[in-house]
């Protein structure tokens, strides 16, 4: 495998591969360790929801880590890279342009498709599909043995006609994002294992690449609607987000500096309702549908 892995290990079929990772980490296995899964039963995203797909169809895996080399409020930054790693191996096996893979904070990589006058230049401006998912969970940061576990999901060899109908309008997968090009799980996890060394490396040394993460946000500059716990929903504009603690920045006239801070764990659901240039803050139908 890599250098990288102290442990890993495959499964037919498993319930959560965020669950196997944190029993090796309570059980005192080292970092990094990885579980990778053809099927999950119990798979799950934020906020309880689930996370399923046909057995061999994506790409299902959960890593652990004992982040002492991180600061707690950092621990964020151990996901982003995973996320990052994923979208440089997915556009690499997949045959996509570069950055075609988006973040969609705080926990989606998507595909923003061409709209028709676009067709083939890569510019975007059509719908918002979902490629895949990161799961993010903790446990004793800012203590002696801070553990960090990362599961992600990525919609691999699936044909958008096995797509379930009631999310098929909001989601995509490397195959029909490559117009049916093979995908080939074992070559986009080898891929992904290789960059998330480098990335993870640099992260222990102290430095997190602001400038890759910026410039792979689909959220910055569009307006989304906000779902928080005990709040009405509201429509705000989404103005960046903060390198230090991964907030996302959004446009508030009330607040100190006409901005204020949305941290992901205060939110149910985040959903983008447009682009910056436009007027309307009417959602797409496409676009609706994704959530977080």
């Amino acid at each position: 495998m890599t250098g990288l892995l102290a442990r890993h290990e495959r499964f037919d079929r498993i319930g959560s591969t965020n669950d196997a990772v944190r029993a090796w980490l309570a059980s005192g296995t080292p970092e990094v360790c990885l579980a990778v899964a053809d099927e999950q039963t119990a798979g799950r995203g934020r906020s309880g929801r689930t996370w399923t797909a046909p057995a061999g169809a994506a790409l299902l895996l959960s890593l652990g880590f004992r982040p002492t080399w991180l600061e707690p409020g950092h621990a964020w930054r151990v996901a982003a890279v995973v996320s990052l790693a994923m979208a440089d191996a997915a556009e690499d096996v997949a045959g996509l342009r570069d950055h075609a893979v988006r973040l969609k904070w705080p926990n989606d990589l998507v595909v923003e498709e061409d709209a028709p006058e676009h067709a083939g230049t890569g510019l975007g401006g059509g719908p918002i599909r979902k490629l895949g998912g990161v799961l993010g969970e903790s446990d004793g940061l800012g203590g002696g043995d801070p553990r960090v576990i990362v599961g992600i999901g990525v919609n691999a060899a699936w044909e958008r006609a096995a797509f379930p109908a009631e999310i098929a309008a909001g989601m995509t997968s490397l195959a029909e994002a490559s117009g049916g090009r093979p995908i080939d799980r074992a070559a986009l996890l080898a891929g992904f294992l290789a960059r998330l060394e480098a990335r993870v490396e640099a992260l222990r040394r102290g430095r997190f690449a602001i400038d890759d993460w910026t410039a792979r946000q689909l959220t910055t500059g569009r307006i989304v609607r906000l779902e928080e716990h005990g709040a009405a929903p509201e429509e705000v504009r989404a103005l960046g987000l903060d390198p230090v603690t991964g907030a996302l920045l959004v446009a508030d006239p009330a607040a100190p500096g006409g901005e204020r801070a949305i941290h992901a764990g205060d939110v149910v659901h985040v959903r983008l309702a447009a682009a910056a240039p436009a007027a309307s803050t009417d959602a797409p139908p496409a676009a609706a549908a994704l959530d977080v």
